[in-house]
């Protein structure tokens, strides 16, 4: 899920960007420090936002640099376990696909993608059951339970595992197709029990 966090943190001016608007420097110093990160407590940072510096600082002797204290906002994103996600699929490969959520990339293995036996054809780049003959390929628009959550401290990426072997999850066509047989046997089921009466 997608979050916004307000924090506080202290920024350290350079003097090299004493002229540059406080504003400006202080937004470089936290892009340069938050942004692309992974935490596992703030999730994947996109962006920085809302910067306000204070416009007094203070100087450490021995470092011509000055430190401001900053509120800031972050745009982030924070996978959560069971989580219901929509992705376009980015990549196939022999062992899954990869679905875009969000800034990352997440692994739908073959084996939680449908029930039925899934063979990958490298040519034309899909995964295909064999009984059902369901396709996915690149670009398919699919929606997938997050079963799996792996985020390192300070590092710059994680591990995201998702399911479809779920009523409602998979290719979005699928979807479609289960809903409509859904609603046509409701419909042949009310019509027999108002033959009955």
């Amino acid at each position: 899920m997608f979050r916004l966090l307000h924090l506080e943190d202290t920024v350290r001016i350079p003097p090299q960007k004493f002229g540059d608007p406080l504003t400006q420097a202080g937004h470089e110093q936290l892009r340069a420090r938050y942004e692309g990160m992974v935490d596992e407590d703030l999730g994947y940072v996109i962006a920085v936002a809302d910067i306000k510096v204070n416009p007094t600082g203070k100087i450490i002797p021995g470092d011509g640099a000055t430190y401001h204290k900053v509120s800031f906002s972050l745009l982030t994103f924070y996978p959560v376990i069971q989580e219901i996600i929509e992705g376009e699929v980015v990549e196939i490969a022999d062992f899954g696909a990869f679905l875009r959520i969000g800034p990352i990339d997440a692994l739908l293995h073959v084996s939680q993608l449908i029930d039925d036996f899934i063979s990958y054809d490298e040519k034309q780049g899909v995964l295909m059951g064999k009984e059902t003959r369901r396709k996915l390929s690149s670009g398919d628009q699919v929606r997938a339970r997050i079963t799996a959550v792996s985020l390192s401290r300070g590092g710059s990426s994680g591990k995201i595992g998702v399911t479809a072997r779920q009523p409602f999850l998979g290719k979005l066509e699928w979807i479609g197709e289960e809903v409509r047989k859904l609603r046509s046997e409701r419909a042949a089921s009310k019509k027999r029990e108002k033959q009955e009466d």
